[in-house]
């Protein structure tokens, strides 16, 4: 791990610690306050259960979906607190405040025995969070002896609830964290060989700066899903209606050259299935990319695809998976991303999924538990691979 303090490091008896989590739990549309949910919650029980045993006393904090710097009902933390009292099987105090911080939360901070668990409102109530306001870090920072990050989630952000608290506490990060720079640092640094990185979604834009990256690391990338197109047009190959940045195809081209320079082999889909719409209904059929009807659109990788990526796969003694290979939230575009998912799961490898959608899909096809590490942070796996500084991490005190 990077030179950081661990929370192992921290003298927490009889302490009161500010922890950041990540609470920002998906919710049900249709019913209020329902978590549909609740894994980021579960993530978070080692570093809390270490507090309460350790004697401290322990103020969470976290943000849930966008208020945009107003109390919002539905954006409450209030549930959470509830079902966090019911993993933890001990009740969790929710200090519900509008502002996050007032007299009555300070008072109650402040009334805390050892080993008592708090829950302050949602952080981006305030609209100095997400700018990494003094004055609300400040409040923040005054409710601890010392902070500890275990949000992963939000550490490629810098707001006022971590990199502003960690700078006016001494501060450490928490098991969570440990565990994805960990994981995800040593995939990156020292891998087992071969290497494969896999990657896929929507945009070429989204995946330069992880691409270009990985180029130095890798063994092997496979590329799918809509940002397929755009490497497959700059090969000069018909891609009709199907997903295309334009602006980006010369730059896929350089990727590709760069690739065939560093001894980096690179695949692209040899067929895909195709649709006229996306939608489970439209009549679909697999054809190669080398024929491809202008009038019609690509929404997932093809049969021979799928066994030559699954070749590939099953050769690799570390996996790095970003981004599905088509629409999977449609039946039937969803083989090509499952059957990427079965082959990590399948596989003997250090099998890394780099949160967001790719986290989504394993979760969907049944094999969560069967690959190393599924990162809790979609946006700061990226940039992890990307090979950024994370601000939240960067923050921290060092050893």
């Amino acid at each position: 791990m990077l030179n950081k303090k661990s929370i192992k490091d921290l003298d927490v008896n009889g302490k009161k610690v500010l922890v950041r989590v990540d609470f920002n739990v998906p919710m049900s549309k249709t019913e209020a306050g329902v978590i549909t949910d609740d894994a980021r919650i579960v993530a978070a029980l080692p570093t809390i259960q270490y507090l309460i045993d350790n004697n401290a006393k322990i103020i969470l904090m976290s943000h849930l979906g966008r208020p945009k710097g107003e109390p919002k009902k539905e954006f409450s933390l209030e549930t959470v607190a509830k079902r966090l009292s019911k993993l933890l099987g001990k009740d969790v105090k929710f200090l519900n405040s509008d502002i996050v911080v007032d007299e009555n939360v300070r008072k109650d901070v402040n009334e805390l025995n050892n080993r008592d668990v708090a829950l302050l409102q949602n952080t981006r109530y305030r609209k100095e969070e997400t700018k990494n306001g003094e004055e609300f870090a400040k409040e923040l920072a005054s409710l601890g002896d010392v902070y500890v990050n275990d949000a992963f989630g939000t550490s490629h952000r810098a707001h006022a609830s971590n990199v502003g608290v960690s700078s006016l506490l001494p501060s450490a990060v928490g098991f969570l964290v440990e565990k994805e720079l960990d994981i995800m640092g040593k995939a990156l640094e020292n891998p087992a060989r071969p290497f494969v990185a896999i990657l896929g979604g929507a945009k070429v834009s989204d995946k330069i700066g992880v691409i270009e990256n990985l180029l130095n690391k890798v063994d092997s990338i496979i590329i799918g899903g809509g940002m397929a197109f755009t490497f497959l047009k700059a090969e000069g190959k018909e891609v009709g209606k199907s997903l295309l940045e334009e602006d980006k195809i010369s730059l896929a081209k350089d990727l590709m050259n760069k690739a065939t320079e560093k001894g980096v082999k690179l695949f692209l889909p040899k067929d895909v299935v195709i649709a006229k719409e996306m939608t489970n209904e439209a009549k679909s059929e697999i054809v190669s990319v080398d024929n491809f009807p202008a009038d019609y659109a690509g929404f997932d990788i093809g049969s021979k695809t799928i066994e030559e990526f699954d070749e590939e796969i099953k050769k690799a003694k570390t996996v790095v998976w970003n981004g599905p290979m088509g629409v999977f939230e449609i039946e039937q575009f969803s083989k090509g991303t499952f059957a990427v998912a079965k082959a990590l799961a399948d596989s003997d490898a250090v099998t890394i999924i780099g949160g967001g959608d790719s986290a989504s899909a394993i979760e969907k096809a049944g094999y969560k538990d069967k690959v190393t590490h599924v990162s809790t942070g979609g946006g700061a796996s990226l940039e992890f691979l990307e090979g950024k500084e994370l601000p939240g991490v960067a923050a921290i005190s060092d050893k």
